[in-house]
């Protein structure tokens, strides 16, 4: 089974890599890579009410997500979604456990409605207007190659079928736990990766990735401190994809899924 798409736009955030644009001379090589917190804010598109009640998590996943759009030129309007993460938002997560923990268990309307996996769908309908299809999902450390794999297929099927919607966005997110969860589950910082993925080549268009079905192990990155950031957050599994893009070498690439499978990505640059 092989799987392919064009890539037309790409958002990305995490610490040291506060945009794209920033990160593409660091996954290059060009350029060194320094960690560093990370700063963003709720979307403006936003009503006041909804974008007060946004958490890390969705910030980050409708951060990525409109960089992607506006990278490609795209309309969100006309895309398909496919949101994935870890865990979501770890934050709430942490909030109602502790509730639920103490004498008074009642649990606010925000925190239960914020609780559900697919709350930044959600909001991004909400932000962008969009009201087509939706797909939430989670695969604990192979969520960023489940999301992917998912995406690419909506590409083809939509394609194969003659749909006239005009590609699918992949956001993959996480974000870390606070204690005593962070013990058990360990992600050092919040991350995001969006991928524009369309039928047909554009002018805006960066890459061409074909995806296969593969065993053979995942690749990692030679600089130490983003190989440390590949292992510990699930949506940077997607970093040696974005390095391929970055570097505009036509490559095959090999990212995490769920063991003893692999994905084997051919990129072509554009």
């Amino acid at each position: 089974m092989r799987l392919t798409a064009y890539l037309d736009g790409i958002g990305l955030i995490g610490p040291g890599l506060d945009s794209w644009p920033a990160a593409q001379p660091i996954l290059a090589g060009h350029a060194a890579y320094e960690a560093r917190p990370l700063a963003v804010a709720a979307p403006q598109s936003l009503p006041p009410a909804e974008r007060r009640r946004t958490g890390l998590a969705i910030k980050v996943a409708l951060a990525v997500a409109f960089d992607a759009i506006a990278a490609g030129q795209l309309d969100a309007r006309q895309l398909a979604t496919v949101f994935t993460s870890s865990g979501a938002d770890n934050d709430n997560c942490d909030a109602i456990c502790k509730t639920l923990a103490s004498d008074d268990r009642s649990i606010s309307p925000t925190r239960f409605h914020n609780s559900v996996h697919n709350a930044p769908a959600g909001y991004w309908g909400i932000a962008s207007g969009a009201m087509t299809p939706a797909t939430v999902l989670c695969a604990h450390d192979a969520s960023f190659g489940a999301g992917l794999l998912e995406a690419l297929t909506q590409v083809a099927v939509d394609g194969s079928l003659g749909f006239e919607r005009g590609g699918t966005l992949l956001i993959a997110y996480d974000m870390p736990y606070p204690e005593p969860l962070h013990a058990k589950r360990p992600l050092p910082a919040a991350f995001g990766i969006a991928l524009a993925l369309m039928p047909v080549r554009s002018a805006q268009s960066l890459a061409q990735i074909e995806l296969e079905l593969g065993d053979a192990a995942p690749d990692t990155l030679a600089d130490p401190a983003l190989e440390a950031l590949r292992r510990a957050i699930p949506a940077a599994r997607g970093l040696p994809l974005l390095q391929a893009v970055a570097r505009r070498e036509t490559c095959r690439v090999v990212l995490d899924y769920l063991a003893p499978l692999s994905l084997a990505l051919t990129i072509e640059p554009i």
